[in-house]
């Protein structure tokens, strides 16, 4: 299977959007749960009823790049884009790191300024949105750190572990990117 590939120092990003994702789950289980870096059959299960209950509509989309180690090949995460609003040029960014031991080595913030020119340079985006409970203080100085604006809370928004938790709305526009960037 044939990914479109953007590398930093130490990762490999692969990019999947809906044809690749179509691809991916046309593979034996045992594919499947190691090119997403699933750790169980039940999340594979999960991904499985997600793309057959449909990741796109005919104005939404989504590009997500998994975020593999570039010395083992193995996927460790991911970063992207979740919530692509095709006509208002605007996306919600996500992402997330699967094994612990690779967390708090600077890896997404590695993968971030990668991401984000993909997202202003080849989706064309206006507008980039991300969205992390004010506890993570780690996702939050990510994005503080990447250039991100806080724009508000949303009271009780997610029901993560049977609690429901706040999420502080951030975002980051075409312009201030690139006054930033150059």
């Amino acid at each position: 299977m044939h990914f479109t590939t953007l590398e930093t120092e130490r990762l490999l990003l692969r990019m999947t959007g809906p044809e690749e994702y179509e691809a991916i789950f046309r593979q034996p289980d045992e594919a499947i749960i190691t090119l997403l870096g699933l750790d169980s059959y039940e999340a594979l299960e999960k991904e499985k009823e997600r793309q057959w209950k449909g990741r796109t509509t005919f104005n939404k989309s989504f590009r997500y790049f998994f975020l593999c180690d570039k010395s083992t090949g193995q996927t460790i995460g991911w970063c992207g884009y979740h919530t692509w609003y095709l006509d208002h040029f605007r996306a919600e960014l996500g992402y997330g790191l699967f094994v612990e031991e690779y967390k708090r080595q600077g890896l997404m913030s590695e993968a971030m300024p990668v991401v984000l020119q993909h997202g202003f340079g080849e989706m064309n985006l206006h507008r980039i949105e991300a969205m992390a409970s004010p506890a993570n203080e780690p996702s939050v100085k990510l994005l503080r750190n990447s250039g991100f604006t806080a724009e508000g809370l949303l009271r009780e928004h997610y029901l993560k572990d049977g609690v429901f938790e706040d999420s502080q709305v951030f975002s980051l526009l075409r312009n201030e990117y690139e006054d930033r960037n150059g």
